[in-house]
């Protein structure tokens, strides 16, 4: 099978919760018009930045259904459907095909972990099948599952094999392999950027052409003029937004990371999304007022993306 390839900036979304952490569906909404409105061609919902593993099946179902419901035309919704319990993924993929997600994604799970590629890829397959008309993209992000397994030998496993493989969410720091996945049989698959800390570098290096973003929550734009400015040929121009964004996470890097305190910089927005899900530590008032300080210190305010 063969799909589009994503071009342009996606992000991966936090999940609303109320103060009692039970799910939050009334921002989305004003969310999604937000982000395209910063230039962000869709979203990577219920993965790591939206809490996907705290969710529950049917809450995973709701955020889907939410999403696709109030998205503007043409804003791709892509829904994560990794989980450790395969039937749970094979029926959030059936899901996710049935109310017109655009395509769907899924992590190795953390638990039990894949040990060889050949594990992986039969994980993948089972999950892939329950939306055979979707692009399925698997989602590499080590760091957080562990699943250290290389990509190369992946797709050519794989290909054939799933069908309806797209691509890869590629979050790991070997641009080396990244540009090795890119040429594979002249860029048959979609190599999806997911470090924001080298969006620049992928795009000289690998070619890429679409990229799934955490950070993009609140400094879509200035990722997104990366890529703008680089396609421009204004190298120079490109790489001050890609240290900018540097910056920023070096900010958000003390004080828990992404998932943490970049949930907590859109209430700063005027978005706000609520706590996080234990066993996350959630940012205390101090901590807000010093992650605000640290922003301000670099002018962030005026170069983030406009709610």
């Amino acid at each position: 099978m063969k799909f589009e390839k994503i071009n342009g900036l996606i992000v991966a979304p936090f999940t609303p919760f109320d103060k009692q952490g039970e799910l939050n569906l009334e921002p989305i909404a004003d969310y999604a018009k937000m982000l395209h409105n910063n230039g962000l061609i869709g979203v990577f919902i219920n993965g790591s930045s939206g809490e996907g593993y705290m969710l529950t099946v049917e809450e995973r179902m709701k955020l889907a259904e939410k999403w696709i419901a109030v998205s503007p035309k043409g804003f791709k919704v892509i829904v994560h459907v990794g989980a450790t319990c395969i039937k749970d993924s094979y029926k959030l993929a059936q899901h996710a095909q049935e109310i017109g997600a655009f395509g769907i994604g899924a992590m190795a799970s953390p638990f039990p972990k894949a040990g060889r590629v050949e594990e992986l890829v039969k994980y993948c397959e089972e999950i892939a099948c329950g939306a055979p008309n979707l692009p399925f993209y698997f989602y590499h992000i080590p760091a957080l599952n562990g699943v250290y397994l290389p990509m190369l030998p992946f797709l050519h496993a794989a290909d054939g094999r799933i069908p309806n493989l797209a691509g890869i969410k590629y979050t790991y720091e070997s641009l080396y392999e990244y540009n090795q996945c890119m040429l594979y049989k002249d860029g048959k698959f979609d190599m999806l950027h997911g470090q924001d800390e080298t969006v620049l570098s992928g795009l000289v290096m690998g070619g890429a052409q679409g990229g799934i973003s955490g950070t993009g929550n609140y400094i879509g734009n200035v990722l997104v003029g990366v890529i703008n400015e680089y396609n421009a040929g204004n190298i120079e121009k490109a790489r001050e937004l890609q240290n900018y964004a540097q910056d920023v996470i070096n900010v958000i890097a003390r004080y828990r990371g992404n998932i943490v305190a970049g949930k907590r910089i859109m209430k700063l927005l005027g978005l706000d999304l609520g706590i996080n899900r234990t066993p996350f530590q959630n940012i205390t008032d101090a901590e807000e007022a010093a992650i605000r300080k640290d922003l301000e210190a670099i002018d962030f305010f005026t170069k983030c993306n406009k709610h």
